[in-house]
């Protein structure tokens, strides 16, 4: 008798659990780089986040907003945001100073551009569940 209660709650409770893959795509950031591979195309549509509802996503395609239905999207990949900008400045001083002549001071400065990070899969479809 227990385990006829206690097995449907216990499924009941993984169904509730179990996270629903898109709600990190409605939490992405507006601006946010994203790949949008939908059904049957060859090429991902690169684009901007703007905004994600229930039913769709809101993208800027080429300064052209564009509204994609949630159910032509096969996958989402998005770029982490970078912190600190893609620009890193190095600079090194050094002082020498030889036997009774003055010191001598050298300072060189180093500016080298990061590499964006990659992109990282944030959405896939799920399978459909089978027929009765």
């Amino acid at each position: 008798m227990m385990a006829r209660i206690l097995v449907p709650l216990l499924t009941a409770m993984t169904l509730l659990g179990a996270e629903d893959p898109w709600t990190k795509v409605r939490q992405i950031k507006s601006g946010a780089e994203l790949r949008i591979y939908k059904k049957g195309a060859k090429q991902p549509v690169l684009a901007k986040m703007d905004e994600a509802n229930e039913e769709r996503l809101l993208v800027v395609v080429k300064n052209e907003q564009v509204a994609i239905h949630k159910d032509q999207i096969d996958r989402i990949d998005y770029r982490p945001p970078q912190s600190g900008g893609r620009l890193k400045t190095e600079s090194k001083s050094t002082t020498e100073s030889q036997d009774s002549k003055a010191p001598s001071s050298s300072t060189s400065t180093a500016l080298t551009v990061q590499s964006r990070p990659d992109f990282e899969t944030i959405y896939r479809r799920p399978p459909a569940s089978p027929q009765k």
